[in-house]
């Protein structure tokens, strides 16, 4: 059999693995080691897997990792979702969806200092549903917007999954987080405007609730001020070179832990609980980064990405019609697979096509988050809504939750339409801050 031909087969061998619960870290690892194996020989597959994981583990690059998710662990613990909440209420809370629209508002918040779209949507629901349920909301709002806001942690920078693109992609992880800004904002204000619609349509599903006094807005509002402060600093030092990713993750971490220390807001055991956290989020990502190297090698060797790379550009079409091509099958894929599993199996196989198609690889990493944030909200896998399923509990069916997402769905595709159209609201950042 031809190299590709044995590709093909890895790929298939891949995705039922990964249909039968194996870790994807270890399914891709396991694949990417047989398949060179078989290609090359039994020597040079076991000289692979040792220097894949040394290089790993030793890379300076990856410490970037610990740092941002032990701030967003710190913040988790020291309450900052609940004031940013509480914030986003006071000023939001007496308009119809008022309390949807803090819940992103919130989110987004949250997101800036998190990374993490199962830890935004946790923290979210924890903090927004039971006050959404105590002014009567419906279920299909309340779930579906918490939810769908849960998934901006995976945009809105420090993001773990584009950590893990610039490190497929050899691309600068501070020039992907600051490509992440405008659109997150963009899908912030698009899934607020998603709330006006509803509640304009069917006001019974977001009731407005109590004024509040400009005084009480005020005194809101310094919620929001730790963490913009904490926000600006870590992504300002990025942008005007003070910070390498690294160090910026590090004075991100120990802002977080001051602000905590200084409210009072975190004993010793949730301390130790953020350590934890960090530990376990940390050592996940880096295996499926070590298993994503194997399996990456393992393409290199069938050809098959560039072979694809040369077939796609002998086609007499246009490249944004073969970029839509690309994106329909990404949007496809999120429904089945795990968002980190979809980008560590897809991004070595289209980035050659991506960069010999002459699109912008900082771009391309944002649509592709973009994408793929649809999958942490859509069946049959939608983490998201397994994660506000526990929360919500046995009284709020999964079928109405998947109901809920929906408009938030649309207004994902919209923000994907748009970037397509638009590639500067990427790009136009990340390209004032130099080579």
């Amino acid at each position: 059999m031809s190299a590709s031909v044995i590709g093909i087969i890895g790929i298939l061998v891949l995705l039922v693995l990964f249909g039968i619960g194996v870790p994807v870290a270890f399914a891709m690892a396991l694949v990417g080691f047989a398949g060179f194996f078989y290609l090359v020989s039994p020597a040079a597959a076991l000289e692979l897997l040792a220097i894949d994981f040394f290089e790993n583990f030793g890379s300076y690059s990856l410490t970037v990792i610990p740092m941002f998710v032990f701030m967003g662990s710190i913040a988790f613990e020291a309450g900052i979702s609940t004031r940013l909440f509480n914030a986003a209420y006071t000023i939001f809370g007496k308009r119809r969806g008022g309390l949807a629209m803090a819940t992103i508002g919130a989110a987004a918040g949250f997101s800036a200092i998190c990374g993490s779209t199962n830890a935004a949507a946790a923290a979210m629901a924890r903090v927004a549903l039971p006050e959404m349920k105590k002014y009567d909301y419906a279920d299909t709002l309340a779930t579906g917007c918490v939810a769908s806001a849960g998934s901006l942690g995976i945009l809105i920078p420090p993001s773990a999954l584009l950590i893990v693109y610039g490190i497929l992609t050899q691309q600068g992880i501070g020039k992907l987080f600051i490509a992440g800004i405008l659109p997150g904002m963009l899908l912030s204000f698009l899934f607020a405007v998603t709330v006006l619609v509803w509640c304009w349509h069917n006001p019974a599903v977001g009731p407005a609730g109590p004024a509040t006094t400009l005084k009480q807005k005020l005194a809101g509002l310094s919620g929001v001020i730790e963490m913009l402060i904490l926000f600006l600093f870590v992504m300002m030092g990025l942008f005007v070179g003070w910070f390498s990713p690294t160090q910026a993750g590090g004075a991100g971490a120990a802002g977080a832990v001051l602000i905590a220390v200084a409210r009072r807001a975190i004993t010793w055991q949730s301390f130790i609980n953020a350590v934890k956290d960090t530990l376990l989020i940390t050592c996940m990502v880096m295996f499926i980064i070590a298993g994503a190297m194997i399996f990456g090698h393992f393409l290199a060797v069938t050809k098959i990405p560039f072979a694809l790379s040369a077939w796609a550009g002998s086609l007499n079409i246009h490249p944004m019609a073969i970029m839509s091509i690309l994106a329909l099958l990404h949007l496809i894929g999120g429904c089945f697979m795990d968002a980190f599993a979809l980008i560590v199996l897809t991004v070595p196989i289209v980035f050659p096509l991506i960069t010999r198609l002459g699109f912008d690889p900082i771009w391309f990493g944002i649509i592709i988050t973009l994408l793929v944030e649809m999958g942490t909200i859509t069946p049959p896998v939608g983490v998201n809504t397994y994660v506000v399923k526990g929360v919500a509990g046995e009284t709020v069916p999964l079928t109405i939750i998947f109901k809920g997402i929906l408009p938030f769905l649309g207004a994902l595709i919209v923000a994907v339409l748009i970037l397509m159209i638009f590639p500067e609201i990427a790009t136009f950042l990340p390209g004032l801050m130099g080579p």
